[in-house]
């Protein structure tokens, strides 16, 4: 067993024995803990004020320079999956597979078809008066094989094609490199598991600076690595819908993580001097409330999720490692379990220098809140989730939608952006995506209801607690496929035909709303000047 290894063990064994102490025999509570302390003793400070206030709607404008947009996703939009030298995506194989994990058997064959109707789609955002669309690239169109030998030219100038349509249009693009569909060529030599695919991000990423840098200021280098990594290699949720729970997404993170700092580094040395473009990372998260505040236990426990959440790819990036939560709980766990060291791979201290300071800004993608228990009894089964060791849940009262997982919370929006800029130094953040899923209403009020309360609570964390956040971006510009889900959740401002060949595409109820918002900066009708 390696000496660190025995030396967390040994830790986090003395701090479960200690458990009501703060300090024995010198030995300091951890800092995650002293953190979770402080941070829900703040919040229970200011939570009587806001239980006055949560309803109330902030009529305060956001600030001129605020960036209001709305997003998409390669496979889930453009179809054409097999067209002009495109390669295979691990999304392409899952859809194909007999009998087909999606529902209703859907694919993203076509979709919305918006390789082919880009031009109208941008056409619609200009009506909406957009600042910006975050859209990301299919790294097939660009490297069929996924490797830099086999560059796809018509790939290429299709998203050359959409940028300068973008820019004609006064619209910013913000471009996401790597939104979930991995060449299948890349999958079939081990995936974000094999460690080969670091070099090829960067090769790819190298392509997109060097081909579309000079028309985009705003790179995502990944969106929801979580659910990449856990999704995909660890419960199978997600392509390639691989089951290696406790080890799979670890392995995939880590990965992961380094390609990241490659291509931010790789912008940082040779393009931004030239481009003077930012390179950021959508990391999602839902916020994670204590069950109790009167609970010291679920205080930790909410605590420890957070960190299990968004810090176990936002700590590597801005503290230089893991949170120190998942190192010790994931080595107390593994040695249990029998492993000679700990389940969670350890970067070296080069790597730690190496990753540490990699972003420009925080992208944040967040829908919902959960409740946190700690428990006495942990689930012994491997696994990200079961290695935290609490109980999440969501009460059956809630608000719902159309998908099982989302709740609606506004306060939880408010809250997770005062605890990112308390754990991250006040770092420049973008909420990359937020919003409601119903069945494809035309009238989609509650829609409104949800977009209205998070901005409120977005434009309270802003105004009252002094989050930087930059700009929204709304979930999603209009229906299309959902994964696992396939076209049975919808999402978007605009309604699409699906089973009309031409795709049409119809501005629902919230797409008026959205605009008349993103012209007057304000989420109600009677508007205050911002004092920002």
């Amino acid at each position: 067993m390696q000496p660190i290894f025995q030396i967390r063990i040994q830790y986090i064994k003395q701090v479960h024995e200690i458990k009501e102490n703060y300090f024995v025999k010198k030995l300091v509570i951890p800092l995650w803990n002293m953190r979770a302390v402080i941070h829900y003793a703040v919040i229970v400070i200011v939570l009587f004020s806001e239980a006055i206030t949560e309803d109330v709607l902030n009529n305060r404008r956001f600030p001129d320079d605020f960036l209001f947009g709305v997003a998409t996703a390669s496979y889930q939009v453009e179809g054409a999956w097999n067209e002009d030298g495109k390669g295979e995506s691990i999304w392409d194989r899952v859809c194909h597979t007999v009998p087909s994990p999606i529902t209703n058997n859907d694919t993203g064959d076509i979709a919305c078809d918006s390789y082919h109707k880009y031009k109208e789609d941008v056409a619609l955002l200009a009506d909406l008066g957009v600042d910006f669309y975050r859209f990301s690239i299919a790294w097939t169109r660009i490297l069929p094989t996924g490797f830099n030998n086999n560059i796809n030219q018509a790939g290429l100038n299709y998203y050359k094609n959409l940028t300068k349509e973008l820019r004609a249009n006064g619209i910013e693009p913000v471009v996401t490199m790597y939104h979930w569909d991995l060449p299948q060529s890349l999958q079939d030599l081990g995936g974000w598991q094999n460690e080969l695919i670091v070099d090829s991000y960067v090769d790819y990423a190298r392509i997109l600076f060097s081909e579309l840098g000079d028309s985009v200021k705003y790179w995502l280098t990944f969106n929801e690595a979580k659910q990449v990594c856990d999704g995909g290699y660890g419960v199978a949720q997600k392509a390639p819908l691989i089951e290696s729970p406790g080890i799979g997404e670890y392995l995939c993170a880590h990965n992961l993580l380094k390609a990241h700092a490659g291509a931010w580094r790789l912008y940082d040395e040779e393009f931004r001097k030239d481009q003077e473009g930012k390179v950021g990372i959508a990391i999602d998260t839902s916020w994670y409330e204590p069950f109790s505040y009167n609970s010291t236990a679920d205080i930790e426990a909410a605590e420890t999720k957070q960190q299990f959440s968004y810090g176990w790819y936002a700590n590597p990036i801005v503290h230089g490692d893991y949170p120190w939560v998942m190192q010790a709980k994931i080595a107390v766990r593994s040695e249990q379990e029998g492993f000679g060291k700990s389940r969670l791979p350890e970067f070296t201290q080069e790597e730690i220098k190496y990753i540490k300071g990699t972003y420009d800004f925080l992208g944040l993608n967040t829908y919902s809140t959960s409740l946190i228990n700690a428990t006495d009894d942990p689930d012994p089964s491997k696994g990200w989730a079961q290695d935290a060791e609490v109980i999440e849940w969501q009460p059956d009262e809630w608000e719902g939608s159309s998908s099982s997982w989302l709740k609606v919370v506004p306060w939880g929006m408010r809250k997770i952006l005062r605890w990112l800029k308390e754990t991250y130094n006040n770092p420049r953040i973008l909420i990359t995506e937020n919003g409601y899923s119903d069945n494809g209403t035309l009238a989609d009020d509650k829609r409104i209801s949800y977009y209205q309360r998070y901005m409120s609570s977005l434009r309270d964390a802003m105004e009252l607690d002094g989050v930087d956040v930059m700009g929204y971006c709304a979930w999603s510009m209009m229906d299309n496929f959902e994964w696992l889900a396939g076209y049975s959740e919808k999402f978007g401002l605009y309604h699409v035909d699906f089973n009309s060949p031409n795709r049409e595409r119809t501005p629902k109820k919230s797409a008026i709303w959205y605009k008349r918002v993103v012209e007057t900066k304000c989420v109600v009708d009677d508007c205050v000047d911002a004092k920002l």
